[in-house]
């Protein structure tokens, strides 16, 4: 039985993300978002507990923001890869857009 630890709604979101830790830049794919994370597919994942930058767009935005997040959770299956990463410095006017974009179901 899996443990839920994620909070609040999240929504499907396909974008890019640039994903930049201390050493490297990637670029990824998002699965889906909320106000406290993001989804990160088909991916090799780093460590739990890794810090990396994030910068991206949302859908109908303009504007590209960066955000530092953490990884939570990574799975590394054999069918699915991912990980799970929990924005850690989220400044207000980055979470009030991620919130409206979660209200409005994406």
């Amino acid at each position: 039985m899996t443990v839920e630890r994620r909070h609040g709604n999240r929504v499907p979101v396909q974008i890019w993300v640039e994903e930049k830790t201390d050493r490297e830049l990637y670029f990824q794919r998002s699965a889906n978002i909320s106000v406290g994370g993001i989804y990160l597919e088909n991916t090799i994942p780093h460590p739990v507990g890794t810090l990396v930058t994030l910068r991206f767009t949302l859908p109908g935005d303009t504007e590209k923001f960066e955000v530092r997040a953490q990884v939570a959770a990574a799975i590394a299956g054999e069918e699915e890869f991912g990980m799970g990463l929990k924005f850690v410095e989220l400044g207000p006017a980055v979470a009030e857009r991620i919130q409206k974009y979660v209200a409005s179901g994406g």
